[in-house]
This record gives C-alpha cells, structure tokens and sequence, in this order.
C-alpha cells in the first residue's frame, strides 16, 4: 500500500502545465500539500462530480493535459462518469483514484471498495485505453510518464494507506479559485 502524500508528490513532481481537477476533501488536502498551484482546480462540494469536472475541461482544453485526482468515495458516488469517459475518449484525461477503501471524509466507514470492488476493472469495462494498477511507490514514475505523455482516457488505481493525514486546506473561496484557474490555464503554453 502506498503513502498517499509521497505518492502524490512524486506523481506531481515536475508537472509542468498539467491541468489537475482535485475531489472534495482528503485528495484536495494531497495535492495541495504538494504546494499550492494555480493549475489546481480544488472541488469543494459535489461529491460524485470530480471525474465529470476533468471531463468538461479535457473536452473544452483537448491541448492541455488534465489530470483528476479523487478518492475511491468520490468516484463510486459517480460511477457513471467512466462510462461516459469511456464513450467520449478524450485523449487528453487521466483519472488518478486514490483507493484506501473508506470515506475519509465521514469518519472511515468501509467504501465498498473494502468489499471488493474492482475499480480498475470497471474503468477497464468502460473502454479507458490504459488501466493501471499502483501499490508500490516505485511504479509511480510510469504513472507519472502517462500523465503526461500516454493516450487517454487513462485510470490509475492507487492503492494506499488507510490513514488520516493532517489536513493542509488551500483556499476555500469557489469564485477565487475558479478565476484563477480560468486566468492561468488560459496563458499560452
């Protein structure tokens, strides 16, 4: 099982101008513990929405590169944004799901992936053209390399921790973080 914020740090490391939409709650406090940036797009509220989010984006910027980085909670609250991912085959979107198996942000209970639901398998089931499976920190770097150079849609399916890291919040002002978001990732590359 991996350490969700080495795992997320190492995944971001040199990003360049990747585009990253973050799910509400503990991936938002992941990446914005890799630092502040703004190419991040932090969702808020909507549980369910985060996927759909990266896929208006990938569909409107199909020259930029979008990363979504949600939890397993999130994603299974939204399964229905893989098979639409799946039919609209945007080249340009990966979705990285960070699976500990509970709702971090409710108080742990079991998500049904703990059950065993297969994640991966359903992206798989939904036409993603690359699937990937990550539970050891040292496979990060090929997922690194498909978030930015491989053909989407991409799912990588990060098994980690069960934990509860301390919660580095970034701002919560909607209208600030949307404008500039809006503002840096309409900057010429």
């Amino acid at each position: 099982m991996l350490d969700r914020r080495e795992f997320v740090a190492r995944l971001l490391a040199h990003r360049g101008e990747l585009l990253v939409v973050t799910g509400l709650g503990t991936p938002t406090f992941d990446v914005n513990a890799c630092g502040d940036h703004p190419l991040n797009f932090y969702i808020w509220s909507g549980m369910g929405c985060t996927a759909m989010v990266g896929l208006g984006l990938a569909l409107a910027r199909p020259d930029r590169r979008i990363a979504v980085i949600t939890g397993d909670g999130d994603l299974l609250m939204g399964m229905g944004s893989l098979a639409t991912i799946g039919v609209k085959q945007p080249g340009n979107l990966s979705v990285v799901v960070l699976d500990n198996g509970h709702y971090g942000a409710t108080g742990m209970q079991a998500s049904a992936t703990a059950a065993g639901i297969d994640l991966a398998g359903t992206a798989t089931s939904c036409r993603f053209r690359q699937v990937r499976s990550v539970s050891q920190i040292d496979e990060t770097a090929d997922a690194r390399k498909m978030l930015h150079s491989g053909q989407g849609p991409i799912f990588i399916h990060a098994r980690i921790k069960a934990d509860d890291p301390p919660r580095v919040i970034p701002s919560r002002d909607g209208q600030a973080i949307k404008q500039r978001f809006l503002e840096a990732s309409a900057k010429q590359l």
